[in-house]
């Protein structure tokens, strides 16, 4: 493959490197809004997967797949700060010796954070918003957080990495395309292949969370059954993101950028 995406892939993170160095405060914002941008997603997502929902249609999750792609396109084109993006792009440049491990370590604890607190938030504008109260618009965003609750620890392990080694190509196959059409495309494309295909995504899953921990939810879905989701999903996203890709293209890679840097 060319070159030069994977090049795009480490001026991104080293993009973000000055943001965090300049301001912790700022990055938090950023994760933050990454975040909430994953909540519009979740909400439009599960309200038109609803309707079908509710007809007990084959097209439930299709529809809910499809609509779940604003969320992608929101963080691509409005901006922020996704941790599970963070552990493929950081991954990369310091295995390219342009950042050090010690402040990708930071940088990743610091993305999961922001991220947290803009699910959080996000959740309480939702609840504020009285749009979900009904049980007739929120039955099937409970019903999909209580079986993600009831996986088991090693299946929702296994989910998680493939889920962000997909999601990381949703951000860096557009990198090699031409014009915003084929981007966004592409984009929509691997989101909906992660969405129906069942895997796990913890940023996904803390918006999904905290939106129905806010609503009138069953006693199945809790506190405690969110850390056993979001554990083993997390540390699956980072292995996803960090060997599946980090070291995956730079060990494919390396002669490549050999031959560039003696040119």
């Amino acid at each position: 493959m060319e070159v030069k995406p994977l090049l795009e892939v480490e001026q991104l993170a080293l993009k973000k490197h000055k943001i965090f160095r300049q301001s912790k405060t700022r990055y938090l914002a950023r994760a933050a809004l990454a975040s909430m941008f994953i909540g519009f997603g979740v909400i439009v997502a599960f309200k038109t997967g609803n309707f079908f929902y509710l007809e007990h249609s084959p097209f439930t999750y299709p529809m809910a797949a499809i609509t779940f792609g604003a969320a992608i396109i929101l963080i691509a084109y409005g901006g922020g700060d996704l941790f599970t993006g963070n552990t493929f792009y950081y991954t990369f440049a310091a295995l390219r010796k342009k950042m050090v491990w010690s402040e990708v370590l930071k940088m990743w604890l610091f993305s999961y954070i922001g991220n947290i607190l803009g699910a959080l938030v996000f959740a309480f504008l939702i609840f504020t918003t009285g749009l979900f109260d009904d049980a007739s618009v929120n039955s099937f965003l409970l019903s999909v957080a209580e079986k993600k609750i009831h996986a088991s620890t090693s299946e929702l392990f296994f989910r998680g990495i493939l889920c962000n080694w997909l999601v990381c190509m949703a951000f860096f196959i557009p990198m090699a395309l031409k014009g915003d059409g084929p981007k966004m495309f592409a984009m929509i494309l691997f989101v909906f292949c992660f969405f129906i295909s069942g895997y796990e995504h913890s940023i996904a899953n803390m918006c999904t969370f905290a939106i129905a921990l806010v609503l009138n939810h069953p006693e199945t879905i809790s506190a405690s059954g969110v850390l056993h989701n979001l554990v083993p999903v997390t540390i699956g996203n980072l292995i996803g993101g960090n060997l599946m890709m980090g070291w995956m293209y730079y060990y494919a890679n390396k002669p490549f950028f050999a031959e560039e840097e003696n040119k």
